[in-house]
């Protein structure tokens, strides 16, 4: 068994925030291979999470934020199970982290399953369209279009979008890492982003 050195479990816990000892569990599980150790936790941090996906919360805060400049803000629901785990600073410093991904990135929707059925069916037909110019098989243009729509989902929904602070981990990632640290079931719920002056260029151009 390969020998676990204090320092390699602290950096290990900095770079993924689980405990020390689940930090350590994964390097000896990994023979000590870092990057290993963070797929081993977050493969082990998914599991706590389809575990726990059925239980209720209702607790949680709105996380908000306002751009330097004043002009764009949003606010972002963040459920929970209990009111201790809401008040944890790690569930506050992802709520906030939230509401900057929205700000920045501006999301459609949460979940992929939120699109409107409309838009999905003309995003599709517009990725088969362009597959087909491109001179392939139906049958290959129907794959390029789902690897498409997949594409797309990371653009539009927040769940599915890489994280602004490190694009190597995605929200969904994020929030199953957070489930396995709190161990508790969460939910991303409502959020809505505001942009000075928006409503007002859009009624602008319907006129």
């Amino acid at each position: 068994m390969a020998e676990i050195s204090a320092n390699a479990v602290k950096v290990l816990r900095e770079k993924t925030g689980v405990g020390m000892m689940d930090c350590k569990k994964a390097l000896v599980e990994c023979s000590g291979n870092e990057e290993k150790a963070i797929a081993y936790l977050r493969e082990k941090g998914l599991a706590k999470a389809a575990k726990k996906a059925g239980r209720a919360t209702s607790q949680g805060l709105i996380g908000s934020y306002i751009h330097n400049n004043g002009k764009i803000g949003v606010m972002v629901e963040l459920k929970c199970e209990t009111d201790f785990v809401a008040k944890s600073d790690k569930f506050k410093e992802f709520a906030k982290d939230l509401a900057m991904q929205i700000a920045a990135a501006s999301p459609l929707c949460v979940t992929p399953d939120q699109v409107p059925a409309d838009l999905l069916a003309k995003e599709r037909e517009i990725f088969k369209h362009q597959a087909m110019a491109e001179g392939k098989p139906e049958a290959i243009a129907e794959k390029i279009v789902d690897g498409r729509l997949k594409k797309y989902y990371s653009e539009v929904c927040l769940l599915e979008q890489p994280f602004i602070k490190d694009d190597k981990k995605t929200i969904k990632e994020l929030l199953n890492e957070l489930i396995a640290v709190l161990g508790e079931n969460m939910q991303i719920g409502r959020f809505t982003r505001m942009v000075l002056g928006e409503d007002a260029e859009a009624d602008a151009a319907e006129e």
